[in-house]
């Protein structure tokens, strides 16, 4: 076997066990930014209650720093949205980097900025009346007829005056 002693081929050499060796280690330094369910002991941060009983309505605010806040209902994660100072005072909205909610259908974690929300239906939330989520209009729609629901939100929609007529 002939080694060669060729600069280039020592470089060429070198750089290939660099690069191995970065492949290898982006798990080590990459931040998982995928939806998580919450475990037993998360808590929800406006109620208290522990969020992974309710897996039909688990809603997920993601921040930049990876921290997550898992509440138990849109309804619930909407009042933390909006009293983000009262709830958590080390973060800003803008340190938010995703919002997920679950589809009342599907049971999957989804978009909560790109989702559609029934509001006013008669399916309650593990805290009374809630922000009803779908991926696709067309079902928030049919959902919203078959339930008595009252109107049909996009997330930029939603304001404390929808909130009080929650409560």
């Amino acid at each position: 076997m002939t080694v060669s002693r060729h600069p280039i081929g020592a470089l060429a050499g070198t750089s290939l066990v660099i690069l191995t060796f970065l492949l290898m280690s982006i798990p080590l330094w990459a931040v998982d930014r995928s939806p998580l369910k919450p475990g037993p002991g998360d808590k929800c941060p406006v109620c208290g209650m522990f969020v992974a009983k309710y897996p039909d309505f688990i809603a997920v605010v993601t921040f930049n720093d990876g921290t997550r806040a898992f509440f138990d209902g849109v309804k619930d994660m909407m009042k933390y949205y909006f009293n983000l100072q009262k709830y958590n005072p080390s973060k800003k909205r803008d340190d938010i980097t995703q919002i997920h909610v679950t589809d009342y259908y599907n049971m999957e974690l989804i978009d909560g900025l790109k989702a559609f929300y029934v509001v006013g239906s008669d399916i309650y939330g593990p805290m009374g009346r809630e922000l009803i989520p779908f991926e696709k209009e067309d079902a928030a729609a049919e959902f919203l007829n078959d339930h008595s629901g009252k109107a049909l939100l996009r997330f930029q929609d939603i304001n404390d005056d929808v909130m009080k007529r929650l409560d």
